[in-house]
């Protein structure tokens, strides 16, 4: 069993940690706001009071947060993850940030002595909570060998995609797709109930279908009713679409569906839905075809 630590304890990570707790690790475990930690204090997590004091404590430090400022934010500073490592310990950061801040910390991380991998998560809280989080792994080869063994604690398979910054750029390439697919389900959901056929119905049959990738699958019924605690705002969301937009241009690959759905991410922001999951970017077009919130099998439109 490992000594490890854990930063950013929100919807993801915190049942990450849970994770691990259960697979018998020691885990010292940090969160901005400590409230939200403390089902897993309650569980046997030590409390550590910034950062620093998680990496310091332990051989392999987990982080998980919101964006490539929030991750400067945790990795900097006298109470900075960078400040609490030494040589050996290995910082493995989940988030999905902009490969070239990823890579900037990882030179910072290597003057210590220590080593950083990127290694995001493909998946959301059902696919986590039923032990199918998939996750990939950019840095060294050697590194990853390392800490293979916990990330299988947490879910199923582990790929190794090749140097640092490369699994948040893989990350990156997944995400683009889940707006795509939830704006085309959508599409086909709305078309089908404005002809007379009840949401529910056409949302049955969606989800059963051809085009019912896993994400479909588990997202396409927020359609009938939206999760009270967001899997992925439209914040998140957003975050993601403008770092592939910008991998886009840097790389010269044309995104048109990516700029398409980030526009109606802007929609939903601009109706004061920025916290809801993403999947609101139906409420979005079904606005935009005349039909109301609760008006599932009304076709009279």
């Amino acid at each position: 069993m490992s000594n490890l630590g854990y930063v950013g304890l929100g919807v993801m990570g915190s049942r990450m940690a849970d994770r691990l707790l259960a697979k018998g690790h020691s885990l010292s475990g940090y969160n901005r706001t400590r409230s939200k930690a403390q089902w897993l204090i309650d569980k046997g997590m030590k409390w550590a009071g910034s950062p620093r004091e998680a990496a310091a404590a332990t051989d392999v430090t987990f982080s998980m947060v919101t964006n490539s400022a929030a991750l400067e934010e945790i990795a900097n500073g006298p109470d900075g993850v960078i400040a609490g490592l030494s040589p050996g310990k290995i910082w493995v950061d989940m988030s999905t940030v902009s490969p070239a801040v990823n890579r900037a910390l990882v030179a910072r991380v290597r003057e210590k002595g220590a080593d950083m991998l990127d290694s995001p998560v493909s998946g959301s809280v059902i696919t986590l909570e039923q032990g199918k989080l998939t996750m990939m792994v950019g840095g060294r080869k050697e590194s990853f060998d390392r800490i293979q063994p916990i990330l299988l604690d947490i879910g199923p398979k582990a790929t190794y995609v090749g140097d640092n910054g490369l699994a948040v750029a893989m990350k990156i390439a997944t995400n683009l797709s889940l707006t795509a697919q939830m704006l085309a389900f959508s599409e086909g959901v709305l078309l089908a109930e404005k002809s007379g056929i009840p949401r529910e119905i056409a949302v049955e049959v969606l989800t059963h279908s051809a085009i019912a990738s896993p994400m479909v699958q588990y997202r396409g019924p927020f359609v009938l009713k939206m999760p009270e605690e967001a899997w992925f705002d439209v914040n998140m969301m957003q975050k993601d679409l403008l770092l592939a937009l910008e991998l886009g241009r840097q790389v010269d690959v044309p995104l048109p569906t990516t700029s398409l759905t980030n526009e109606y991410l802007s929609a939903a922001r601009g109706m004061g839905l920025a916290k809801q999951d993403f999947a609101i970017i139906f409420e979005v077009l079904a606005r935009m075809s005349g039909v109301s919130k609760n008006d599932h099998s009304d076709s009279s439109h």
